[in-house]
C-alpha cells in the first residue's frame, strides 16, 4: 500500500516555491522520493529552499519565473525539461491576495490577482501538458483555496478578487480534467483554509481578533500547522489518485463546513 504514495524517479514542478506552503510541497515531495525544480520570482529565497531540498539527496533545480509572464514560463519550464528530461507533476501553487472588495478595488489591482492566480495556472499548464500527453502520464495540481466557496464578511478582510480568482481556478480545473484525462493526466485543485505563510503572517496571523474568530468557526479550533497540506498533495501526486479527476479537496479543519 505504502508504494502507491512512492514518488521516487517522478519530477515534480512547483510554482511559488520559494517560501510557505510551496517550499513545504517541494520538500515533502523530494521526501517521498521526487527529484523536483522550484520556481518563482525570488532567486535568493529559492536557492534556500533548493539547499534545504538537497539535503534529503534528490537531484533540485531553482528556476527563476514569473508565473503571469508567458516568455518567463515557457523559458523556465524549457530549462527544467533540458535537465530532467521530462515533467511527471506539476503543483500550480504561485499566487497572492489583493485586500478589498469592488468598490475600493482598482482595475490593476483586480488583473494583478487574475494574473497570479489564474492566468498563472493557464501558462504553467500550457508548457507542461503537451511533455504529460506525449508520455501519456501527468499530474497536476492547482492550488485553490477555501475562499473560492467561501467569503468572508469581516471588513478589514475583505478580498473580491481573490475569491474571484480562486473560483476561477475551480472551472479551469474541471475544464482541464475533462479534456486531459484521455491522455493519462489527472488535473485536481486543493482548497487549503487558513495557514500560515508569508502571506498571512504579517496580516491574519497579526489579528489575534481575527484568529479568535477563525478558530471559532472552524471545527478544528485552529488554522492550519505546518505540513498538514502535504499529505493531500501527496497523495493527488501520486498514483493513489489514479482514478480521481477534476476534484476539489478542500483542507481547511471544516471551515467550509459550518
Amino acid at each position: 500500500m505504502s508504494n502507491l504514495f512512492d514518488l521516487t524517479g517522478k519530477v515534480a514542478v512547483i510554482t511559488g516555491a520559494s517560501s510557505g506552503l510551496g517550499a513545504d510541497a517541494a520538500l515533502a515531495f523530494a521526501q517521498a522520493g521526487a527529484n523536483i525544480a522550484i520556481l518563482a520570482r525570488r532567486a535568493e529565497k529559492l536557492e534556500e529552499v533548493k539547499n534545504s531540498i538537497a539535503q534529503t539527496g534528490r537531484d533540485v533545480i531553482a528556476v527563476s519565473c514569473d508565473v503571469t509572464d508567458e516568455d518567463s514560463v515557457k523559458n523556465a519550464m524549457g530549462e527544467v525539461l533540458a535537465h530532467f528530461g521530462t515533467i511527471d507533476i506539476l503543483v500550480n501553487n504561485a499566487g497572492i491576495a489583493v485586500q478589498g472588495g469592488v468598490e475600493t478595488l482598482s482595475v490593476e489591482e483586480w488583473n494583478k490577482s487574475f494574473d497570479a492566480n489564474c492566468k498563472g495556472i493557464f501558462l504553467a499548464s500550457k508548457y507542461v501538458i503537451p511533455t504529460m500527453k506525449e508520455k501519456g502520464y501527468g499530474k497536476i495540481i492547482n492550488i485553490a483555496s477555501v475562499n473560492s466557496i467561501v467569503a468572508n464578511k469581516a471588513e478589514t478582510f475583505i478580498r473580491h478578487s481573490y475569491n474571484a480568482s480562486k473560483s476561477a481556478v475551480l472551472g479551469l480545473t474541471t475544464g482541464m480534467a475533462a479534456t486531459y484525462a484521455k491522455y493519462g493526466i489527472t488535473v485536481n485543485a486543493v482548497g487549503p483554509g487558513l495557514f500560515e505563510s508569508e502571506m498571512t503572517a504579517s496580516t491574519l496571523f497579526k489579528s489575534d481578533e481575527f484568529l479568535k474568530g477563525y478558530s471559532y468557526l472552524t471545527p478544528a479550533d485552529r488554522p492550519g500547522k505546518k505540513g498538514e497540506l502535504n499529505g493531500t498533495l501527496i497523495y493527488l501526486a501520486s498514483d493513489a489518485s489514479s482514478y480521481v479527476q477534476g476534484q476539489f479537496i478542500l483542507v481547511d479543519g471544516g471551515f467550509s463546513i459550518v
